[in-house]
């Protein structure tokens, strides 16, 4: 009778010593936290802000239209925001720290997050109020329609600015 017997192969057992590969870490893109793209767009946030919250508290009569005192308050604590976060950049930049830290980015992504929301909500209802006073009612001369002009467009650089820092940021907390 033939029957075919099972060849036994040995199987080469890794050395006891064997350490897993390093983890390479990600490259580090500039726009994130501790960069010097991470600074800057911090930075460009921060003055767009100012510039936008400047343009709208110069007019006397601001005051009495709502959007524009969401205006005021979504750029005072847009500013505030990123002013705190760029000053956190100088810090991790000047001592070479790394921003990595899964709890501060979680934190950075939703408070981006949540002022890029107010910031883009502010723009569109003043942006609409402008468009309002300038197409609409005629009344343009009177009510500073240049300097809504110069402030709503300042605060959508403002929320482009900081979509673009949230999107870094949430890619650096995706990628952990």
């Amino acid at each position: 009778m033939d029957i075919s017997h099972p060849a036994v192969h040995p199987v080469g057992v890794p050395p006891a010593e064997a350490r897993p590969p390093p983890r390479v870490r990600m490259k580090e893109w500039q726009g994130m936290p501790a960069t010097a793209g991470g600074l800057t767009l911090r930075l460009g946030q921060f003055s767009f802000a100012v510039i936008s919250f400047t343009m709208v508290v110069s007019i006397s009569n601001f005051s009495t239209v709502t959007a524009f005192c969401y205006l005021v308050a979504a750029m005072v604590l847009q500013s505030l925001w990123s002013l705190t976060l760029a000053i956190i950049d100088i810090y991790a930049l000047l001592w070479k720290r790394s921003l990595r830290n899964s709890l501060l980015v979680s934190l950075f992504v939703i408070g981006d997050w949540v002022t890029a929301t107010l910031t883009l909500a502010a723009a569109c209802a003043s942006a609409g109020i402008t468009v309002l006073i300038d197409n609409d009612l005629g009344a343009c001369a009177q009510n500073h329609c240049g300097r809504y002009e110069v402030a709503v467009s300042t605060t959508f650089l403002t929320w482009v600015l900081i979509t673009m820092s949230f999107f870094f940021t949430f890619w650096l907390l995706a990628t952990r």
